[in-house]
């Protein structure tokens, strides 16, 4: 168990000897979710500073917190006390117990980062898995775990928890029980993934493909697939590249590590790769694996023949970690690990198909070719893409063609989503079936005009179009409480 003298020795080199009864329940940045026996974290955010929730964290029961120098300025009243430790001057150790700050430099993430870092130095018999990938990598991380759990006791990362203070936070969720570590790896830089790496050490790195999403922060294909790279490279001699075989700038990465390289795909180069693909709709796909001269027949619950990567991908690391095929076969077949795109019963007898996690020109042409394979009309409601950069006008404009060939209505949201629009116009669908809304709301509205049982209304947008408003908003509730009849699954 993680104790505040393991957080002093982390950041200090000093080992207090009276805070090594001081145990650390949970780490947080955020106030709100502080509880006796929390470590808090204070971070500055877009909008708000967590240096001034400090006393907020005190009184719901935090035991300590990390911050910059500037919280002395913070007036936090008598209840806080200073240690000072290496980089910041100016600040009196104090002797009390509770509740200490401990005041870092350069920032709080860092300093987040070197304690992650320290934690996961304790546990040597934990294996890490890292994921990285322009989409598709928190469902291919769902089912890694999921196929793992069958041997391992494995961690995974929680929800989007996959930046550079995200799996930090994660891996301070390790302990002494745990055998295998999924975590997912995302970035919006050159450099984070291998700031990642240098916390999680992972053995094996799986990159599911590469494509525009931060474009606009990076600025070409090239440097995001180079930003990716980051996580083979850092894999030792003795670890494992899992590869999407089928997308080039992935297959490249192969001279970029030290590790052997696995790769899957759709081809029977591939070390290996799936055929005779099936979609069952709502009921996933079937499909044939092959590998050397073993031949299997699987029936996984995924929706669309594009979730084969999925399942090839986790199958691969079963693979590497010399799991039984009928552990690998449960393990893909397993409803617990299925994320993402959630199929829910809505107003008047609709079906809403939800994607609302993130949304790409790459994600949503393979949500769309999804419900293209399923019976029923079918209402398309699509939000911006964010961050594509120059590519955005192309991207928004290709998915609205797509969409002009399979739904018999379009609702867009957004401004850069009257680029979808055009797409749709001039693919051919007539202005009366495509409608714009600039709000959710807006939105809303058209559709409980418009919906009729037997319809399927997919959903989706990048996160910042926070288009799961219009979901909860039309979806009906279950009887506990949440959402009916909710299955999950990932483009």
């Amino acid at each position: 168990m993680l104790t505040l003298a393991d957080v002093f020795h982390a950041l200090t080199g000093a080992r207090l000897e009276k805070f090594e009864r001081v145990a650390i329940l949970n780490v947080v940045i955020d106030s709100r979710q502080a509880r006796a026996g929390s470590l808090f974290i204070a971070l500055q955010g877009e909008t708000r500073d967590g240096h001034a929730f400090i006393g907020e964290a005190f009184e719901r029961g935090a035991v300590a917190a990390i911050a910059e120098p500037r919280a002395h300025e913070q007036g936090l009243g008598p209840r806080v006390h200073w240690v000072q430790t290496t980089g910041v001057a100016g600040l009196q150790p104090s002797p009390a117990l509770e509740p200490p700050i401990v005041f870092v430099a350069p920032s709080s993430v860092a300093a987040l980062q070197k304690l992650a870092a320290a934690w996961r130095r304790k546990f040597p018999q934990c294996k890490t898995i890292g994921i990285t990938g322009s989409i598709g990598k928190s469902s291919t991380k769902e089912l890694i775990a999921a196929v793992l759990q069958r041997r391992f006791v494995t961690l995974k990362s929680e929800g989007n928890l996959n930046n550079e203070i995200g799996l930090p936070l994660s891996v301070l969720q390790m302990n002494a029980s745990h055998q295998r570590a999924v975590l997912e790896m995302g970035m919006y830089a050159r450099g984070e993934i291998k700031t990642l790496c240098e916390i999680a050490t992972p053995t094996i790195g799986v990159v599911t493909n590469v494509g525009p999403s931060h474009l606009e922060r990076l600025g070409s294909i090239e440097r995001i697939a180079q930003a990716k790279s980051e996580l083979v490279e850092a894999l030792p001699a003795d670890g494992v590249a899992i590869l999407n075989g089928d997308d080039a700038r992935v297959r490249a990465m192969a001279a970029q590590t030290r590790a052997r390289v696995f790769y899957y795909g759709l081809e029977p180069h591939c070390d290996l790769w799936a055929d005779e693909i099936e979609s069952l709709g709502l009921n996933g796909i079937a499909l044939t694996l092959h590998r050397n001269n073993e031949h299997l027949h699987a029936r996984v619950p995924l929706l669309g023949r594009h979730s084969v990567h999925t399942a090839l991908a986790a199958a691969s690391v079963g693979m590497a970690e010399s799991l039984a095929w009928d552990e690998i076969l449960k393990g893909l077949a397993d409803p617990s690990a299925q994320l993402r795109l959630i199929a829910a019963p809505a107003e008047n007898g609709a079906t809403i198909l939800d994607d609302t996690y993130n949304a790409s020109p790459t994600s949503s042409l393979a949500a769309l070719n999804l419900i293209a394979e399923l019976a029923g009309r079918k209402i398309v409601v699509l939000g911006e893409m964010l961050e594509l950069g120059a590519l955005g006008e192309e991207g928004h404009t290709r998915v609205g063609g797509r969409a002009a060939r399979i739904a018999q209505i379009l609702i867009v949201v957004g401004a850069r989503a009257r680029w979808i629009a055009q797409g749709a116009r001039a693919a051919g669908m007539a202005s009366a079936n495509i409608f714009f809304a600039e709000t959710n709301q807006q939105a809303i509205d058209r559709l409980r005009g418009m919906m009729r049982a037997g319809d399927l209304v997919l959903v989706k947008g990048s996160r910042g179009a926070r288009m799961e408003e219009i979901v909860a908003a039309l979806a009906l509730p279950s009887e506990a409480g949440g959402k009916g009849g909710w299955r999950t699954h990932s483009p």
